[in-house]
């Protein structure tokens, strides 16, 4: 099946200039949808991972059915103020700014394995500060997966030297 046929492009969104990927036309076909957890497991079983990470909000929606087929637990990562027990936080430059993601410290068992999961690799600020929360939790990450990665910007290259899997690549 190929993916991108079922990708909505959004010329001028957010923004002048800037073409949107809309996933929201792939969630809403059952056949892509089912056929992307399930290419997403093929590829990221090897990586034999203990908890799946996922990011807010869009990482929720592939991490947890992702998670489900793996029979592995999610951890997801959030915005500030979301998660009520004690968290590991990290601050993070965005190309105008800081953000701030968190996750309990409680959420995973020290030492286990960990893949992160979004549906897009841009200029991978947003995974690497997820990867740092790992980090911070002393687990191992073992990979990152995504669904869609835009090559142009750089992002496989301010993450870990793990392995990466993109589905769809622009």
């Amino acid at each position: 099946m190929d993916l991108k046929n079922l990708i909505r492009e959004i010329p001028n969104f957010p923004k002048p200039g800037i073409l949107f990927r809309d996933i929201t036309t792939l969630l809403s076909d059952p056949e892509g949808l089912r056929y992307t957890i399930d290419i997403l497991a093929e590829k990221c079983t090897e990586f034999k991972p203990n908890y799946i990470v996922g990011m807010e909000s869009r990482g929720f929606i592939f991490g947890t059915p992702l998670a489900y087929k793996l029979n592995v637990g999610f951890v997801p990562v959030r915005k500030p103020g979301k998660l009520p027990a004690a968290v590991y936080s990290v601050t993070y430059d965005l190309e105008y700014g800081q953000d701030t993601l968190e996750m309990h410290k409680d959420a995973m068992v020290s030492g286990s394995r960990v893949l992160v999961i979004d549906d897009l690799l841009a200029t991978g600020g947003t995974a690497a500060a997820t990867a740092q929360l790992i980090e911070k939790a002393n687990c191992e990450l073992v990979g990152f997966g995504f669904v869609i990665e835009l090559k142009d910007l750089g992002g496989r290259q301010k993450l870990s030297e793990v392995p990466i899997v993109s589905l769809i690549e622009y």
